[in-house]
């Protein structure tokens, strides 16, 4: 009996040991961050689109943490990621729009997600669109920087020289212009979709047509002969990287962790990816998005002034109007695009399973952390828009998955709404660093909460976060740092709220009216207004004094 006890106390002894090891392995995890650009919640499981095919998205989400009401806090790429990675909200920065958040006051004193686990002994290794505007020095390695390309190209090739639309795009659609000064891209990547063939016949203006990497600075051929002769698109480029990358990783003896992050461009325009893809819907067989008509006759974006320079517009309704008008089905236009936009996020999934490979079939997936998020949404059409920088569902929202070896449980769903703002936290938090992210004075804390209470519980009450995701648009050049000059909205479990700077108000019920088709305070009142006022007040203050003032006139 004696011999008994003893054997199990030293089982005991034995378990708790090994359990203790384990928990030790697992408090300097590795970190990858898949990054993909302008993706909406397309993928499967983000219920956003009935045929999209994904499966490799739709696998890493199904093994870890679902965050279903996730949400961008400025739905363009340059304010959205710099907010994320630096952990500020941009009415706390002031950074808006696309200017280099370098040139920034506040986030170039705050600590970027990078610089921040650097400091604390991490391997920092990227390469692709991570942040808007890269900083090499951020990271212990830094390979491929983001390329937006294969764009068509006409005439030599030569750096700083533009390439053009995809020849199979029609007016006025391949026009769209870029608009000085915002660096947003005009025809060449806006204005442009359509599948990679060859083009060696083909002359425009009697100038050879072919394709080329760098962007919308086209400088470098992109050979394409067929599907079997060419070259790698910058994704599969990037994705062959983090393959080869982590699988070195895997085998390698140091035990210094690492944060990896990789970022993808598509489906952020141009919309170009091998004909395979677009061989997955059929144009006949593609379905738009659930658009109501007139949908936009009790909303505001249309209404308001983005930019006060002659010449600009509101992209996402130029664009609409553009494709729209470049078939003599109207339908047509939204219909290939709708099939461009499903091609590229089928490609950008065999990119994620390029990555996920490496993880899952390594030393790897025991020790961890993988985070996909993207970095706001897209509209496809709704109230007659097509483009991001709205504050409407379909740009607002993104797809978020979190998976945290022996943490969360495959298959989990969070309800409650949270914000990429919030990222950052949660990755201090799991890996036990602290989160002083200041450089100086001049720098601001961490403005997101930790989503680990959500990781270890779904349903969890507990979490110190808020009620609502906050997003907020540009409104335009006047007064452009001035956090009260522009549109906000918050959406929580169940509603949204939108201000403009006019004082112009929109009120959804989600739950019962998902498409946002119903302004609840258009031409009326509603008494749920008044608590979303509330809870959006709470949120800006105290950067946006008494929140916004100019709700207060009703």
């Amino acid at each position: 009996m004696k011999n008994k006890l003893i054997f199990s106390f030293f089982s005991l002894f034995i378990v708790f040991l090994v359990l203790g090891c384990n928990k030790s392995k697992i408090t300097s995890p590795n970190i990858v961050l898949i990054m993909i650009d302008d993706l909406n919640d397309y993928p499967e499981e983000f219920n956003g689109h009935p045929q999209a095919i994904t499966p490799n998205i739709k696998a890493l989400t199904n093994s870890g943490v679902k965050f279903k009401n996730a949400y961008s806090n400025d739905p363009m790429c340059g304010p959205s990621r710099s907010s994320m990675m630096t952990g500020v909200y941009p009415h706390n920065s002031s950074n808006f729009w696309q200017k280099s958040w370098l040139k920034n006051k506040v986030l170039a004193n705050t600590k970027t997600i990078m610089e921040k686990f650097k400091e604390n002994g991490y391997n920092v290794i990227g390469s692709g669109k991570i942040m808007h505007v890269n900083k090499k020095d951020m990271w212990t390695e830094f390979k491929h920087e983001a390329d937006y390309s294969p764009v068509a190209y006409k005439g030599e090739h030569k750096k700083g020289k533009r390439g053009i639309s995809h020849p199979d795009v029609p007016a006025p659609y391949r026009t769209i212009k870029e608009l000085d000064g915002l660096n947003m891209a005009g025809g060449q990547i806006d204005g442009s979709y359509g599948p990679l063939k060859n083009l060696n016949e083909l002359k425009i203006d009697g100038e050879k047509i072919s394709w080329a990497y760098g962007g919308s600075r086209a400088y470098k051929e992109f050979r394409y002969n067929s599907e079997d002769d060419r070259d790698l698109t910058p994704d599969e480029i990037n994705a062959k990287w983090a393959e080869n990358r982590l699988t070195e990783l895997s085998k390698s003896d140091d035990d210094k962790p690492f944060f990896l992050a990789v970022g993808f461009l598509r489906p952020h325009t141009p919309l170009i990816v091998p004909q395979k893809y677009f061989d997955m819907y059929p144009l006949d067989e593609v379905e738009l998005a659930n658009i109501k008509e007139n949908d936009k006759e009790d909303t505001y974006l249309h209404k308001v002034s983005q930019f006060e320079t002659p010449g600009r517009s509101v992209r996402s309704i130029e664009m609409f109007k553009n494709l729209v008008s470049s078939y003599e089905d109207s339908k047509e236009g939204l219909k290939r695009f709708t099939q461009a936009y499903l091609a590229c996020v089928s490609a950008v999934d065999d990119n994620v399973g390029q990555v996920m490979k490496a993880i899952n079939n390594s030393k790897l997936k025991e020790n961890t952390i993988v985070v996909l998020v993207s970095d706001h949404g897209w509209t496809m059409g709704e109230k007659d828009h097509v483009y991001k920088n709205s504050l409407w569902e379909e740009s607002t929202r993104v797809p978020m998955t979190i998976r945290v070896p022996e943490l969360t449980k495959p298959g989990s769903i969070v309800e409650h709404p949270v914000s990429l703002i919030d990222i950052y936290p949660t990755l201090l938090d799991l890996t036990g660093i602290d989160n002083n992210t200041t450089k100086n004075e001049f720098g601001k804390p961490l403005d997101g909460h930790s989503l680990k209470p959500f990781l270890e519980d779904p349903n969890t009450i507990n979490w110190t976060g808020p009620k609502a995701g906050l997003s907020v648009v540009y409104s335009s050049d006047k007064n452009a740092e001035i956090p009260s000059n522009h549109h906000y909205s918050v959406r929580t479990k169940d509603w949204r709220y939108i201000i403009y700077n006019t004082g112009e108000e929109e009120l959804y019920n989600n739950s019962s009216d998902p498409k946002e088709w119903n302004n609840l305070l258009y031409n009326q009142t509603h008494p749920k207004r008044d608590e979303m006022v509330a809870i959006l007040k709470e949120m800006t203050y105290p950067m946006v004094p008494n929140g916004l003032k100019f709700i207060d006139k009703h």
